[in-house]
């Protein structure tokens, strides 16, 4: 049930930002002049439609029959017009026909005046159709004969409202309480209130170092040497520096009286209240364990979960929210950039004659590949374990995937916005046009490479759940 609901919710959420990002086009494009043919919410098979008349500006709903057939442009006219045709003295009378293109077929001529507004039925996103998306069309009020500046900002206007989506998330979550999922995640110290975040130890090997400590399951690390333990990646660093040395860790444990009746302060109050709950202290030890050496199985031999810490700021909240955006667009980015390096040095060491070589091109793609998730991965695994953990972590990923949604769009990528962008770019400053057929043919060529490479991910998304 848990995954049917994250399913459910995942779809919504990325529904959300995906329209949230053609909205952005919408706006840019309207305010540039630019005609918008069609903003829909999910994708046709279209539930319900309405049409903006140009002339009167009110909004009217849309029979079926003004539809067409799926794919097929279909030009209807006004009311106006139609009782105007239907007039015996029509030849007498000048003839004024709104025209208004209520489907739209790529190949086919647009000759739409008025702005159509559609839900649709299937939830994977939504789309902005502009007039003239080809940079060959000179039309005025189309996409292609506006200037380079005002396609500037229309294609980059869906990345810019992805970002300004994820400030407002962590905006908000900086105010009610964010959570701290990144090492050196970004706070204003004068200004932040932290509570939570303690690292639990839960599980404790057998003839450990840990054992030898008298540490237990349960334990509370609070710091390892004269370092604060915040992560339990921080208690396997400090570890991983300090092999074969003896380290005194300080611990928080909490004891039950019923359990534990020998304690002393248990055998003051007795092991069960009056009410029947038994008496619980926390008291802090600090206990000595010898490290193992770097040769062997573990180091100190202990298995931790930390819980989740929420930082509250109050008058910074809105720089928190800002700061943290650009922090992990910085690392998306690096992300990306990691990942195409291990492709490449990864493929190419493959084809060494030196064993060693090979072996650590096959890590590099495989680092490539767990590093890597689709939408399988994102709906299926992600979605459903962020909604359990609650509202809260839900409004954290739906911030950073939409993060990643504007950073993959800036990317110089024909089927996508920054490479759109920059084949424009390309030729304007080779001064030569760029004709239809040249920009679909580059466009539909890396569409195909981007589904072929949706395919390869979406495979190792079904794999990892057997």
């Amino acid at each position: 049930m848990d995954i049917f609901v994250g399913v459910i919710v995942g779809l919504l959420v990325l529904m959300f930002l995906v329209t949230a990002h053609e909205f952005g086009h919408f706006l840019a494009a309207r305010k540039n002049g630019v005609r918008v043919l069609e903003f829909g919410i999910g994708f046709p098979p279209r539930a319900v439609a309405w049409i903006k008349d140009p002339t009167t500006h009110k909004w009217r709903r849309l029979k079926k029959s003004e539809w067409g057939s799926a794919g097929i442009m279909k030009t209807v006219l006004s009311e106006e017009s139609k009782g105007e045709s239907d007039d015996k003295n029509d030849s007498e009378k000048p003839k004024k026909i709104a025209r208004t293109t209520v489907t739209i077929k790529s190949k086919e001529k647009l000759i739409a005046d008025g702005l159509v507004f559609s839900l649709n039925w299937l939830p994977i996103g939504g789309f902005c159709q502009m007039d003239g998306e080809s940079a060959e069309d000179e039309r005025a009020g189309t996409f292609g004969a506006a200037n380079f500046w005002k396609k500037t900002k229309i294609l980059f206007a869906g990345v810019a409202m992805n970002w300004l989506v994820a400030w407002v998330v962590f905006t908000i979550l900086a105010w009610t309480g964010m959570p701290q999922f990144l090492e050196g995640q970004f706070t204003i110290d004068a200004d932040t209130r932290t509570t939570g975040g303690k690292v639990e130890i839960m599980k404790v090997l057998e003839d450990s170092p840990a054992e030898a400590a008298g540490m237990k399951v349960g334990d509370i690390i609070i710091s390892a040497g004269d370092v604060e333990i915040v992560y339990p990646s921080d208690v396997t660093t400090y570890n991983q520096s300090h092999p074969e040395e003896t380290i005194t860790y300080k611990v928080e444990r909490t004891i039950d009286c019923q359990t534990n009746p020998s304690y002393e302060m248990c055998t003051l109050v007795g092991p069960v209240d009056a009410d029947g709950t038994a008496p619980t202290f926390t008291e802090e030890l600090e206990l000595t364990a010898t490290l193992n050496n770097t040769d062997a199985e573990y180091l100190l031999g202990i298995a931790m979960q930390s819980s989740q810490a929420l930082a509250y700021s109050t008058w910074s909240a809105p720089v928190v929210g800002a700061g943290l955006t650009l922090q992990i667009t910085g690392e998306t980015f690096k992300g990306v950039g990691d990942l195409v390096w291990n492709l490449i040095t990864g493929t190419g060491r493959l084809f060494s004659f030196d064993e060693a070589t090979r072996e650590s091109g096959q890590e590099a793609l495989s680092s490539v590949g767990d590093s890597v998730s689709g939408p399988v991965g994102i709906i299926g695994v992600l979605f459903p374990s962020f909604t359990a953990a609650g509202p809260t972590n839900l409004a954290f990923l739906t911030a950073l995937i939409s993060i990643s949604l504007a950073c993959m769009n800036v990317l110089p990528i024909p089927a996508l916005d920054g490479g759109r962008w920059l084949l424009i770019g390309i030729y304007k400053l080779r001064g030569k046009r760029l004709t239809r057929e040249t920009e679909q043919k580059i466009v539909s060529r890396a569409m195909l490479v981007l589904l072929a490479l949706l395919a390869i991910v979406t495979i190792l998304d079904i794999t990892r759940f057997f």
